[in-house]
């Protein structure tokens, strides 16, 4: 494996990897884990579904499948190996991170119109960047992993975002 990436992402990884106690950093990779961020995006889809907001319920649940479907051809692509694991690949992109990105993000953005302030954002970005560090601090993987699958997805939430703008301009009285 070689690439002008390469040096410095392996260098930021050696410095970084297990500086932080493995069980805080095994539950904070956790965060990016199928069985716990879908649920959140699936009680979020439910709820904006039920207020009425079924197009940018189905943008966000096609978001998150569009996920594997994205990360998976990749990471069989470049076969690219682990911090710790140089034996194995598969691990470019991040699909944990990804799973976490989208699954919150988008969940934000279905219920932002129901909440008070801004806070579900924030939340969410914590949510993933808790999940990146997670997984660069437990050594599952590379920096430029976490940091790909936050740049994949982004077209996917922006057109979330896309498609719940244009339903609450429609819904929106005297339109």
């Amino acid at each position: 494996m070689s690439g002008p990436l390469l040096v410095p992402d392996a260098g930021l990884s050696r410095a970084l990897v297990r500086t932080v106690p493995d069980a805080v950093t095994q539950r904070l990779s956790d965060l990016g884990n199928i069985p716990v961020a879908v649920p959140v995006l699936l009680l979020a889809v439910v709820h904006a579904a039920r207020r009425g907001n079924r197009r940018g319920a189905a943008a966000a649940a096609l978001a998150m499948v569009l996920v594997p479907a994205l990360v998976v051809p990749l990471k069989e692509w470049t076969g690219r190996p682990g911090p710790l694991e140089p034996w194995a690949s598969g691990y470019y992109p991040s699909g944990h991170t990804a799973t976490a990105y989208v699954a919150y993000v988008a969940a934000a953005l279905l219920v932002r119109p129901y909440t008070r302030g801004r806070w579900p954002l924030p939340l969410a970005a914590g949510l993933t960047a808790l999940t990146a560090t997670g997984l660069i601090l437990r050594g599952y993987h590379w920096p430029l992993d976490v940091l790909a699958s936050l740049l994949m997805c982004t077209p996917l939430l922006l057109a979330v975002h896309a498609v719940i703008r244009r339903g609450s301009r429609r819904s929106a009285p005297g339109r």
